[in-house]
């Protein structure tokens, strides 16, 4: 389990996990989810699982940040998460920065993680 706070108007491209299931817990703001071709609008409160196999992707909808506690079984994605982020410089949500799409998906496909398209544009 991990806290992810993720900016206004934030997409992670459409994927699937192959070995685990995902799942949300919102904290704060709002966010809309697309798992196998279905739509989920979420707030405070909302509990979201995206099984493992399905295709799924989330757009931030809030006007500020979307707060989460993200919820992987079994345990991996945390190396995952390791092997395409970086270590905050301060306390704070980063500027967004470029992503090489190559390392991404290399990293993906040593987690058991397909990536499948584009964020989606919900």
């Amino acid at each position: 389990m991990v806290e992810f706070t993720n900016p206004a108007g934030f997409a992670p491209p459409l994927h699937r996990h192959l070995e685990e299931d995902e799942m949300f817990y919102v904290l704060e703001g709002q966010a809309t989810f697309v798992c196998d071709g279905q739509l989920f609008h979420a707030e405070p409160g909302d509990f979201v699982l995206l099984p493992a196999g399905l295709p799924h992707s989330f757009r931030v909808t809030s006007d500020g940040p979307l707060r989460t506690l993200q919820i992987t079984t079994p345990c991996g994605f945390e190396d995952f998460a390791t092997a395409v982020g970086t270590p905050a410089a301060e306390r704070r949500l980063p500027e967004p920065g470029p992503v090489d799409p190559a390392a991404l998906g290399h990293a993906a496909a040593l987690h058991a993680i397909e990536l499948l398209g584009r964020p989606p544009t919900l």
